[in-house]
């Protein structure tokens, strides 16, 4: 009995220090997060559709902050002119709560014609304050 005990605690021990000496794996996949953008318009309307790589879907979610500001800086550098009030607010919500309630969806829609609202009125109006969804 003393053995078998002895044993099982050895290989335990063994067990514990290959674990503990396996690399652990990041979390958080690695850049980029956004594939490309592009510019819809509908009328006088416009939406930038973002479009996530798989590595942003995976990285998305709420409080994934670091990730998020990468993000949004990718979509930054392949259209600058997004860098306008209301925007960065669409977009994190959208990186939080887009692949929860859509997963898969195509693409991100973030609108410049949207009013500035509270974080809790984004939330309360699917990321889409001021009206639904776009129709184009």
């Amino acid at each position: 009995m003393r053995r078998s005990v002895a044993a099982a605690l050895a290989a335990a021990g063994a067990l514990t220090s290959a674990l503990c000496a396996a690399p652990v794996a990041n979390a958080t996949p690695a850049p980029p997060y956004v594939d490309h953008v592009e510019w819809a318009k509908w009328g006088d309307l416009s939406s930038l559709r973002v479009y996530p790589t798989a590595a942003g879907r995976s990285a998305s979610g709420p409080a994934v902050y670091g990730p998020a500001e990468q993000a949004w800086a990718e979509v930054l550098a392949q259209s600058p002119d997004a860098d306008i009030p209301g925007m960065k607010p669409q977009f994190l919500c959208h990186w939080e709560y887009a692949e929860l309630g859509y997963p898969g969806k195509t693409s991100w829609n973030l609108e410049p014609w949207r009013p500035e609202v509270s974080y809790q009125e984004m939330l309360e109006a699917g990321c889409n304050p001021g009206g639904t969804e776009e129709p184009f």
